[in-house]
């Protein structure tokens, strides 16, 4: 049985895929690089943007007229099932939290041709196969779905609903075991890692995070996005969680607007204020902490004195990175019926906040110039180059016919660009 797999979306959507396949494998599959080869054809979709769930649309209308058994997984598969069901008609739907019923999925389909599926905890997406995607990185999910799910545009309480951690135990195994296969980098991830543990009477990410550093072996952990509302009360330990030695100096914290008033129409459930005091607190601990966050333009509410606020808190924080998303309205979100923008008025924002953006990542970028020390190689890039990581997660990108993939380099870096630095090799550390 001959399996086609295409995988979209998020880190956890990264993950459910891996599973999946994982599952798919152990249990007889044969996995193929062409849709017109396989027997069933996979795909993990992401529904998290308008445009995106288009995409979506358009290569399972794709895959539909192969005229092969199709299963539509992800978020689509909970978000928009009606949608699927309107383009493909004879699909499986598997949302997120079915993806360990994959092979009973294929049977179904199929009707036998696999090997009768170990029982599982259907939920927890740990101790499990993987076909990884990269052989150095490890996509660990710690937790499914939102534990706020209250803001207005967000369809992630649609496609995942309800919360739930997994045991910090159950996590440590599988990093463990991701450390014995040959892993060096390890994605924690989630809708939101700042809720971790909450539903035990506390929130538990900085004991996570604690205990992770202190599994043995060498290897760095880029921790997930994280929402602003739930990490007053634990930055302090949090910060000092950040400075063991194998936690990328690494933050992803969306902010989503800088306007006040904007926040409460979008029912973020923070202030911009927090946004800035967590930022500035991690800055101060680690001055050379890679900053992620996440911006909204063209919110219904939005005026023009609000996206003022937005550039102003982009020049205050100097974020190395900003995921920039035009609003679109998402089916069943208290947004999709409220009146939008213009949509000349939200491109000329966007392109005066990207203005900013770009500026205040060079210049954070421009600091790392003439800086040499350890990095690990985690990508081939598109153009050609290597790409490794510092302990900040700064991508650097350096030249060489050396296979470096999965190699720790001491690299010095030689100039800076807007999103990455440029480096060369110095030596291979092991």
């Amino acid at each position: 049985m001959k399996v086609y797999a295409e995988v979209y979306g998020c880190a956890a959507s990264m993950a459910d895929g891996e599973i999946a396949l994982g599952l798919l494998k152990q249990a007889g599959g044969e996995i193929v690089a062409s849709p017109e080869d396989a027997d069933v054809n996979i795909i993990v979709t992401c529904a998290v943007k308008g445009p995106t769930a288009d995409r979506m649309v358009s290569r399972v209308r794709k895959l539909n007229s192969l005229g092969k058994p199709l299963i539509v997984a992800g978020c689509m598969a909970s978000g928009e099932p009606r949608r699927i069901k309107q383009t493909a008609p004879r699909a499986f739907l598997l949302p997120p939290k079915e993806i360990t019923r994959i092979t009973e999925a294929v049977e179904k389909l199929l009707g036998d041709g696999l090997n009768t599926p170990v029982e599982l905890e259907r939920e927890v997406k740990l101790g499990l196969p993987r076909v990884r995607r990269n052989p150095v990185i490890s996509i660990i999910p710690v937790s499914e779905g939102c534990r706020w799910s209250k803001c207005s545009f967000c369809i992630v309480p649609k496609t995942r609903p309800g919360f739930g951690s997994f045991p910090i135990r159950l996590i440590l195994d599988e990093v463990r075991r991701s450390v014995a296969d040959g892993c060096r980098e390890i994605w924690l991830t989630s809708q939101d890692m700042g809720s971790y543990g909450m539903e035990s009477g506390r929130n538990l990410l900085p004991e996570l995070l604690e205990s992770v550093n202190n599994v043995e072996g060498n290897f760095k952990v880029r921790v997930g996005m994280m929402n602003p509302i739930y990490l007053k009360p634990i930055l302090p330990r949090l910060i000092q969680a950040y400075k063991g030695e194998k936690i990328f100096k690494f933050l992803h914290l969306p902010v989503q607007s800088g306007s006040e008033r904007v926040l409460k129409s979008m029912n973020r459930g923070h202030g911009a204020g927090l946004y800035v005091e967590a930022v500035e607190c991690f800055r101060k601990e680690l001055p050379e902490l890679t900053l992620m966050t996440d911006i909204i333009v063209g919110y219904p509410t939005e005026t023009e004195r609000d996206f003022e606020e937005t550039l102003e808190i982009i020049w205050r924080t100097k974020p190395d990175f900003v995921n920039v998303s035009r609003f679109f309205p998402r089916p069943g979100t208290p947004a999709e019926n409220m009146k939008p923008q213009p949509p000349e008025t939200v491109s000329r924002r966007i392109h005066r906040l990207n203005e900013v953006c770009e500026a205040a990542a060079l210049e954070r970028n421009e600091r790392w110039i003439g800086w040499t020390g350890e990095a690990l190689v985690d990508e081939w890039g598109i153009k050609g180059n290597w790409i490794c990581r510092n302990y900040a997660y700064k991508p650097i990108a350096i030249k060489t016919d050396k296979n470096l993939m999965g190699k720790i380099i001491e690299v010095e870096v030689t100039d800076a660009k807007t999103f990455h630095l440029e480096g060369k090799l110095k030596k291979i550390l092991h």
